[in-house]
Order: C-alpha cells, then sequence, then structure tokens
C-alpha cells in the first residue's frame, strides 16, 4: 500500500494472510466510491504469557486520504470487531499520541511486556471490556511479524 516508504508492510500482510495467526473477520479495509482501498487495521494473534490476544498492525491508510479520519475509523472498527468476538487484550507498537485516542496505554501498567527494545510509551495495550487482568507477560509475536 501506498501508505509506506517500501513494501514492507504489504508484505507482512500476505505473510500474516497464510499464518496461523491470521484471524478472519478482524481484517478491516476501508474503500472509496470507486471501490479502491483507501485505508486497512489488521488484527492477528499473538500470545501473551499463556494467554491469548491480539496485535494491532499494519495499520495503513494511501496518503491522499491521510489526516482525514480514515485511519481512526479501520482502528474502531477492527477494536468493534475484536470486542464483538469477546478478545481481551490489543497489544500495539506505535506513536503514543495517536493510539491514546483509542484507549491505548503503556503496556507495562498492564504487566505486559514486549520482545523489541522501544521506549516504553510506544509498547501500548488497550484492555477490552472482557479483560479480568489477564493475560500479562512476555508478547509473543506470529512469526512473519519476527521475520521483517
Amino acid at each position: 500500500m501506498a501508505a509506506f516508504p517500501g513494501p514492507d508492510e504489504a508484505d507482512l500482510v500476505d505473510a500474516l494472510r497464510r499464518d496461523p495467526a491470521w484471524l478472519p473477520g478482524l481484517s478491516v479495509v476501508a474503500v472509496d466510491g470507486a471501490g479502491l482501498v483507501i485505508g486497512h487495521a489488521l488484527l492477528t494473534r499473538l500470545l501473551v504469557g499463556d494467554g491469548k490476544a491480539l496485535a494491532l498492525g499494519p495499520v495503513a491508510v494511501a496518503p491522499e486520504w491521510q489526516r482525514r479520519g480514515v485511519g481512526e475509523l479501520v482502528v474502531r472498527a477492527a477494536l468493534a470487531a475484536a470486542e464483538d468476538a469477546g478478545e481481551k487484550l490489543v497489544v500495539v507498537l506505535g506513536d503514543p499520541e495517536y493510539y491514546a485516542r483509542f484507549g491505548f496505554a503503556p503496556a507495562g501498567r498492564h504487566e505486559v511486556t514486549g520482545p523489541f527494545e522501544v521506549p516504553e510509551a510506544y509498547f501500548q495495550v488497550l484492555p477490552l471490556p472482557s479483560y479480568d487482568g489477564t493475560p500479562r507477560g512476555l508478547c509473543r509475536y506470529p512469526e512473519p511479524f519476527v521475520a521483517v
């Protein structure tokens, strides 16, 4: 997708589609009036400690549609689908200012740690309504994320 400078994110989505982490119904696509894809948000399975959670990403919006609410629309739709599916926790690695609008907060507040060396504020979680304090622990991403 043109929202990124190279093919890595599109390759990641293709690899995730072939992986057992793929969850039908948790990939949200926005299209314009002509049917062209203008935005995308993906949730896939990951493990946190011994429990299941979701990874949000990639999220992409075509350059000409950025800053027009498309990203927020696809992320909110993906999170609503996760909530409807009874999921407990969503993890994201991204801009804390952007993801705070959805309720994401630093993962350490929920005893969740990540496998990546990034500033604490960028590794975030969103507890969904069914969250009961678990899962917690180290995140284990599906292989396509690790291979990137």
